[in-house]
């Protein structure tokens, strides 16, 4: 770029106070709007976008150049800075009172027309958009991730700084040790036949560094486990790894909820409330079914065992004979929402998770409705719905089974449950620690 074209201000930047003002501004042309005798053009940066209007009684060369531009060409601009007229106001722009009158236009790099365009909806595949990475990366939504995820680690980086943590590299090549999945193994030059592996994390490392005195040490570090993509898993992730001495829960629990209140006000500006509340493994488990439970839904699973024993009900006898439990989840005023195809639906998501059937009964003001109620007498089945603390306009859905499908089947029942009567505040945020996991599970195909 000359000397004569030395950008001054980014697209997002200028307003109203900038009236008046010689400026040179540089990026893609996002939309061009030949109306006659003038060209508009919107000129995109990251940082936003800026009108720019090309006016031949300004500048007939620059007008004549602007003839050949097209969507992505990428040009530099001189020109000053004017109020809009009112009814041309973009309230939605920062820049939106305000567009920069041409007096040279330099075009830097041509486009031909490109096979998506970032910058409208548009159903593209996925793999259209990895080819073509460098055009997708100019989206709103890709650009807002990116600068989200920097400023992630800048105020976690800033928070642990702040707490006497001190950031050290660790390898990268190292050697394969027992982690949690299979390692990427590169190929060793030097060595025939050897091989580095890529660290799943890097734990031997600051073990290393708090024995050799270190105290506190922090890394925002590449992971690589070679595994099955999941929803909460990939090869490649960052971790903001943590390491420290002579601490205990109390401190470590302490300096997290501070970083975690930091990144949220700094990124998001939302309080979060501290200091989170504490849930052990077990209790979890028996509450939500799943060691992460989303605690914005207020529902909770609720053991029937000791008081269905004894039913006709022969799916509920057998299961508790061969030692499995009945648990269940009362669904407050659902009775007229869920028809009899959304619990047909609901079944086939706890039959996913291993459960052979779910049943149900819909509390009315003067009756239960259910296939099942008639295998219970009258006094179990009040007794079921006090601990349930079901009303009448209330569902209750029940999984027999063992504890690990009946978990499985009702932590996802619940998951969908919320989700298709819209019980989730997804405004809110409720973040808790769970403690006291096991240290080893079972292993039903092992044995």
């Amino acid at each position: 770029m000359s000397s004569e074209l030395q950008r001054t201000h980014h697209c997002g930047e200028l307003t109203d106070k900038d009236i008046d003002q010689q400026v040179t501004l540089c990026g893609w042309i996002h939309t061009r709007r030949d109306h006659g005798g003038l060209i508009f053009v919107d000129l995109w940066d990251k940082y936003g976008l800026t009108q720019v209007v090309l006016n031949p009684q300004i500048d007939q060369l620059a007008h004549e150049h602007a003839q050949s531009i097209r969507g992505n060409f990428v040009i530099g601009v001189i020109g000053k800075v004017r109020a809009r007229p009112e009814d041309m106001v973009n309230p939605k722009l920062k820049t939106g009172k305000i567009e920069v009158y041409v007096d040279e236009l330099s075009i830097l790099n041509k486009s031909e027309t490109p096979p998506i365009s970032p910058w409208e909806p548009q159903d593209t595949s996925e793999a259209l958009r990895l080819k073509y990475r460098f055009l997708d990366l100019r989206g709103p939504e890709l650009q807002r991730n990116l600068k989200i995820r920097y400023d992630i680690t800048r105020t976690a980086r800033n928070e642990l700084h702040r707490n006497g943590f001190m950031e050290v590299e660790t390898p990268m090549l190292t050697k394969s040790t027992p982690e949690g999945a299979r390692d990427y193994l590169v190929p060793s030059r030097l060595n025939p036949q050897k091989f580095y592996a890529l660290p799943q994390s890097p734990q031997l490392f600051k073990q290393i560094l708090m024995v050799s005195g270190m105290d506190k040490y922090f890394q925002i570090v590449k992971c690589f486990r070679d595994e099955d993509l999941r929803q909460d898993r990939q090869p490649e992730f960052t971790q903001i790894d943590v390491e420290m001495s002579f601490g205990n829960e109390k401190i470590l629990f302490q300096m997290i909820e501070e970083m975690m209140a930091a990144i949220y006000k700094e990124v998001l500006n939302e309080e979060i409330k501290t200091p989170f509340p504490i849930l052990k493994y077990q209790d979890a488990i028996d509450r939500f079914g799943t060691d992460k439970p989303d605690m914005r839904i207020e529902m909770e699973i609720v053991d029937l065992a000791e008081i269905v024993r004894g039913t006709k009900f022969k799916v509920f006898a057998q299961v508790l004979e061969s030692g499995g439990q009945i648990r269940a989840l009362n669904i407050k005023n659902s009775a007229d929402s869920l028809s009899r195809k959304a619990l047909d639906d609901l079944t086939e998501i706890a039959k996913t998770y291993g459960a052979k059937g779910m049943a149900w009964i819909k509390v009315q003001e003067n009756e239960l409705q259910s296939p099942i109620i008639k295998f219970f007498e009258q006094e179990m089945l009040d007794r079921m719905l006090e601990k349930l603390g079901s009303k009448p306009g209330d569902t209750v859905v029940f999984i027999a089974d063992t504890p690990k499908i009946v978990a499985d089947a009702l932590a996802h029942l619940r998951l969908a449950i919320a989700k298709l009567l819209k019980r989730v505040d997804e405004s809110k945020n409720a973040f808790i620690w769970v403690t006291e996991f096991p240290l080893v599970e079972y292993d039903e195909a092992e044995k």
